[in-house]
């Protein structure tokens, strides 16, 4: 497929009754390993693993360093890759121009709650520099609206990310990402104010299962850094027992 197709086959995945399911890798082995499965559809990788993987915190890794995993995940699958690209590196549309070419077909960017003028002028400069490489590249607007809420009241919250989440839809947004633990009512309230297939959620320890986001309207559930973490307390644990003079587990495969 060519990224245009690509980026089509990503945007209908989100419209389809089903929810999307993507399970976040943060390099080539883990994408590949996640893309060998007959269930995924799509990739998204995960800015926090990939920075992390390079001995970076969280949003501190430079843009040059991410873009060139991306493009080494998107070159080593045929599937759809969505990228984290924290809040766009200060040049949002530029950014989505190198993930273009780097052969992401979407992205997650953050708003850190900034301003909200700026915030939809950093979704319209992304949805441009898609248009401009001939791609419909499918933004998953990400608004900071719980996790950065700090201790106001969770209705405030849901306003805000509401009030956010349709003014990105209007400059153009596929999705609305509200990362954060979210119960049935509260995603409820968000469908209900932002649309339905519209909201994206991440799945962590307390969250509903995806079936259970899917039966509330939701489009998208991705995982962020907890596929990571998983995979590395597998490391660590084996090792513990390779020390208490344990065995590699029969079962392992050979999946690099």
């Amino acid at each position: 497929m060519t990224l245009a197709e690509k980026a089509q086959t990503l945007i209908d995945l989100h419209r389809a009754p089903e929810i999307l399911r993507v399970v976040n890798v943060w390099d080539v082995v883990s994408a590949q390993a996640v893309a060998a499965l007959p269930e995924t559809k799509a990739l998204a990788t995960a800015g926090h693993s990939i920075a992390a993987t390079f001995g970076y915190a969280d949003g501190t890794i430079p843009r040059e360093l991410m873009l060139d995993m991306v493009s080494r995940i998107a070159a080593a699958v045929d599937l759809p890759v969505s990228a984290d690209l924290d809040d766009g590196y200060g040049d949002a549309g530029e950014t989505t121009r190198l993930a273009i070419a780097a052969g992401a077909v979407g992205a997650n960017i953050e708003d850190r709650l900034k301003p909200l003028d700026e915030s939809v002028a950093n979704v319209a400069a992304i949805v441009a520099a898609g248009e401009a490489e001939g791609v419909p590249f499918v933004l998953n607007a990400r608004t900071d609206a719980f996790v950065r809420g700090g201790d106001r009241p969770a209705q405030e919250s849901i306003a805000d990310a509401i009030e956010r989440g349709r003014a990105y839809l209007d400059a153009g947004a596929t999705t609305i990402f509200v990362p954060g633990i979210l119960d049935a009512e509260v995603t409820r309230q968000l469908v209900d104010g932002i649309g339905e297939n519209r909201v994206s959620v991440i799945g962590l320890p307390g969250a509903l299962t995806a079936a259970e986001y899917e039966a509330l309207g939701v489009a998208r559930i991705s995982y962020g850094p907890t596929t990571q973490r998983v995979a590395l307390t597998a490391l660590q644990d084996l090792a513990s027992s390779l020390y208490a003079d344990g065995v590699i587990p029969a079962g392992t495969r050979a999946l690099n």
